[in-house]
């Protein structure tokens, strides 16, 4: 009689041990799978941003700011289609691409261009180009934008007009791979018009020195990709430490906002670092 409970016991520890093993086990594969989900768990980010000298009738204008798309074996079509989706949902006026469309080979191109056909902006979409576009081809990666209906502004720029006032959207070529005229991007613009600057890479801010920039958007470093509590992003392709990391950052000349990006580079995870599609509003 005395002997049955001793054994119930024992028997009831080795249930609970299991279980418990077991929880732990699958409390360890919900961890590490969760990195995975979150580099396709996209983000709306909103932030209202001043642009200095705007004029009155471009104050309210939306912009959709997308970077970093990475369209490759790691970032399918069917994402890249859900966040054109998020975007054109946002329904912004304007649509700012900001370089970093494919990842490891030249063909991903022509279907990620394909897609990014449907965004929808009625005051007009334009692009620059990124480090692993030129990586992979710059021709193609030029002919497929230019089919998919963006205006590229790598080094150059145009003036959006209302009544008579102006807006300057212009771009310069990518830090590492090609060359930085921001003479040409911004022509005949003088210190009194509102400039908004695309740069694939934040570190570029670095060295604007005209005062006619009046506000920079970036890309390029990820927001760090992976964020561990407590100590921060281990890898920022920045020669700046974490300054570039993401939002608005004020440069030496002008503010400088970075957005996180669509995709990953390297392994496909994020953690605590979100993919997002920005919309800004300028005042």
């Amino acid at each position: 009689m005395t002997d049955e409970p001793r054994t119930a016991g024992r028997f009831d520890r080795r249930k609970l041990f299991r279980r418990a093993g077991l929880g732990a086990l699958a409390a360890l594969g919900v961890g590490a799978g969760y990195p995975v989900l979150e580099a396709k768990w996209c983000a709306t980010s909103r932030r209202v941003v001043s642009v200095p000298r705007l004029p009155s009738a471009f104050r309210g204008t939306t912009v959709a700011l997308l970077a970093d798309l990475h369209h490759g074996p790691f970032v399918p079509l069917a994402y890249i289609r859900h966040v054109v989706d998020l975007t054109n949902s946002l329904r912004p006026d304007l649509i700012l691409l900001a370089g970093d469309y494919v990842s490891k080979s030249p063909r991903y191109i022509a279907p990620v261009c394909e897609e990014l056909k449907r965004l929808e902006g009625p005051m007009g979409r334009f692009a620059v180009l990124g480090n692993h576009d030129h990586w992979e081809s710059v021709v193609e990666s030029e002919i497929q934008l230019d089919r998919a209906g963006f205006e590229m502004v790598d080094n150059r720029g145009v003036w959006l007009r209302r009544g008579g006032d102006r807006l300057r959207i212009c771009g310069v070529g990518d830090l590492w791979t090609d060359q930085q005229d921001v003479v040409s991007a911004l022509d005949d613009a003088d210190e009194s018009d509102a400039v908004i600057l695309l740069s694939h890479n934040p570190d570029f801010a670095e060295t604007v020195d005209d005062p006619r920039v009046g506000l920079m958007l970036s890309g390029h470093t990820h927001g760090g990709q992976v964020v561990i509590p407590g100590w921060g992003a281990p890898i920022v392709p920045s020669n700046y430490g974490a300054k570039y990391l993401g939002g608005l950052v004020q440069g030496p000349s002008c503010p400088v906002f970075v957005t996180r990006g669509v995709g990953t580079t390297g392994p496909p995870v994020r953690l605590l670092c979100r993919p997002e599609v920005v919309l800004l509003t300028l005042t």
